[in-house]
């Protein structure tokens, strides 16, 4: 299977003007892994990014990663779309330049073990549904947009969202009426808001697009699953934020990342060490 990374940089230039591009150590673990990972398991991989992003990546040796190479057209997302809104809008534009088989996968998400078979049948596949809670899916009658806009007849408001950190496409009818009406969503929003404008792009407009199509949501797994130990895929979310917070839990898990990396891809740990981030928990 195909799958691709995105990585936009304009949301961290707005939040952090005129500072250089900069990745934390678990952020920079999580992606290697993912990369690697999935190109054991399931198949090349592909970054999506922009101007920045290439040379970043390109600049530490991590370029490697991406065995389908890099797809620099980022840049070209309006200027129009608020990066704190969308942040994740990357995700979109990028997969508007992709065809059906195909997976987008984010870079704090690593998959152990080979989906090819299970999702060789399925139209759409995601991690997980996940329930209207008003707090992160709010009444979309709220959103402001542009004068014309509408959403269209027939969408099912009352659909569990989408979880896509992980999400597989094979029907291509239903990649390319996402995106469509996902982007034509982005670009007519006239809202400002840090999460409740993006989920509803990214999550619930998915799950209302394929019910509306006639096709089948398949899941990996149901929602608590992954609150109970995940066995074949890590998907880092909300765990980040205690990486971000605890000095102590962000060196152990960058070290058990680093055992890892030297023990499955033994041929990749000289190229990951090259960055600065990265080289003291190989020797430690």
């Amino acid at each position: 299977m195909r799958a691709f990374h995105t990585f936009w940089s304009r949301p961290f230039s707005m939040a952090h003007p005129g500072q250089p591009l900069s990745l934390t150590d678990y952020d920079l673990f999580g992606t290697i892994l993912s990369a690697l990972q999935w190109r054991r398991r399931n198949g090349s991989i592909r970054l999506v990014t922009d101007r920045m992003g290439e040379r970043y990546f390109c600049a530490y040796g991590l370029d490697f990663l991406w065995d389908d190479g890099m797809e620099v057209i980022l840049d070209h997302i309006p200027y129009s779309v608020d990066p704190s809104t969308f942040w994740a809008a990357g995700k979109l534009y990028a997969l508007r330049a992709m065809h059906a088989p195909c997976v987008m996968l984010d870079t704090d998400f690593i998959l152990w073990e080979d989906l090819s078979a299970p999702l060789s049948s399925s139209d759409l596949a995601v991690i997980h549904r996940e329930e209207l809670n008003p707090d992160i899916y709010p009444d979309p009658r709220h959103f402001l947009c542009a004068e014309g806009y509408h959403f269209p007849d027939g969408w099912d408001f009352t659909q569990p969202a989408c979880n896509t950190a992980f999400c597989y496409f094979g029907s291509e009818t239903l990649r390319q009426e996402y995106v469509q009406q996902s982007l034509d969503f982005v670009e007519a929003s006239r809202g400002r808001h840090p999460l409740y404008y993006m989920v509803f792009a990214e999550q619930r407009l998915l799950a209302m697009c394929a019910v509306q199509n006639g096709y089948t949501i398949d899941s990996l797994a149901a929602l608590p699953a992954l609150f109970s130990g995940q066995t074949y895929f890590t998907h880092l979310w909300g765990y980040k934020q205690l990486l971000q917070k605890d000095p102590e839990e962000r060196r152990r898990f960058c070290l058990r990342c680093a055992r890892r990396i030297t023990a499955d891809f033994p041929d990749a740990v000289a190229r990951c060490a090259i960055h600065p981030l990265l080289r003291p928990y190989f020797i430690s």
